[in-house]
């Protein structure tokens, strides 16, 4: 059976800035967040978009032992989708005292902060965050810490002391992200993105949901979605020549203000991606050595051979330079 999650601090609150608000509320008192915070190791932080966690009622909790969709099942097994976290010096062992801990849920923010040195960032490969957790957690017996909708929502699953199942040699040190996107495909296949996406008539690309999937689950009503630049894209990835279309703006926007708040509370997560000696994005697995190295951001695609994710598309630099911006700014 896996734990329950700890109970959450409501009085802390720590913004990109390091404030710190610690007025305790009345006792008996409901005390909303204002809805742009991320957990970490039972601590707030701000983002400054929007966060929906997996205790809220529209939320997507990766702590459920059973499928989320559909009707219930109580004879159905009981899976747990993430881990503990193997807190150890670096090539060493975790001893008896911090595997009782890890089993217990009782790693501190400070602990965290001496392992985890990674953000790892997929696409989804589904289209939107609500059919990425139908994968993720009714199919697949996985699971992500972030799930980033085209609308710019950040919808977080686990507190980020837990170890999510996202990125296998990756999953010790690292915050993994989804990003709602159908993702790159072959140039030969290039045809199974049409129904995906369309000229705006502005010299734009709007993404076009298929309409078997309704709403899509997205929060903003109505929301028009469209690529931050006009494409499609194409670029080799392990090997592999793709296609893809660009990120919407919210996206590029929630994620960077994500990866500021990450670096702020784990500051080991570099500011960073992985570089060719151009200084352009790496374009393939990282070698062993290259991966015990390296700390900050990073794609699926550095970690296995086999991956692609977030493509060719995906606009490493700005992401990066929004997310310093927003750290210079205090």
């Amino acid at each position: 059976m896996p734990r329950l999650p700890r109970l959450l601090a409501p009085c802390i609150l720590v913004c990109l800035s390091g404030c710190a608000s610690t007025r305790a509320p009345a006792v008996g008192q409901h005390r909303a967040r204002s809805g742009e915070e991320i957990v970490v190791a039972g601590q707030f932080f701000h983002v400054g978009a929007p966060v929906v966690l997996w205790i809220d009622p529209d939320g997507y909790d990766a702590y459920r032992p059973w499928p989320h969709f559909g009707d219930p099942q109580p004879e159905a097994e009981q899976k747990a989708r993430y881990g503990s976290r193997r807190l150890a010096p670096e090539g060493g062992e975790p001893g008896e005292e911090q595997r009782r801990r890890a089993r217990n849920g009782q790693w501190s923010l400070e602990e965290l902060r001496q392992v985890v040195d990674q953000f790892v960032i997929h696409y989804d490969a589904c289209g939107t965050s609500q059919v990425c957790y139908r994968v993720l957690q009714d199919e697949r017996n996985l699971s992500v810490h972030f799930l980033l909708d085209l609308d710019g929502t950040i919808y977080q699953t686990l507190d980020l002391d837990e170890r999510a199942w996202h990125a296998t040699i990756a999953n010790d040190r690292s915050i993994g992200v989804e990003l709602a996107q159908v993702g790159a495909r072959p140039v030969e296949r290039q045809g199974e993105l049409d129904e995906w996406y369309a000229a705006d008539g502005q010299g734009g690309t709007r993404v076009t949901l298929p309409a078997r999937f309704g709403d899509g689950g997205l929060r903003t009503h109505g929301f028009a979605a469209r690529s931050a630049r006009p494409g499609p894209f194409q670029g080799t990835i392990n090997g592999s020549q793709l296609v893809q279309y660009d990120f919407t703006p919210q996206q590029y926007e929630s994620l960077a203000r994500l990866a500021a708040a990450l670096s702020r509370a784990l500051p080991k997560i570099r500011l960073d991606y992985p570089r060719q000696a151009d200084g352009s994005p790496l374009e393939r697995a990282m070698s062993r050595e290259e991966f015990q190295a390296h700390t900050g951001l990073i794609g699926h695609c550095h970690v296995q051979a086999n991956k692609q994710d977030p493509g060719p598309a995906f606009d490493w630099e700005r992401v990066v330079r929004t997310a310093r911006a927003l750290l210079d700014q205090g």
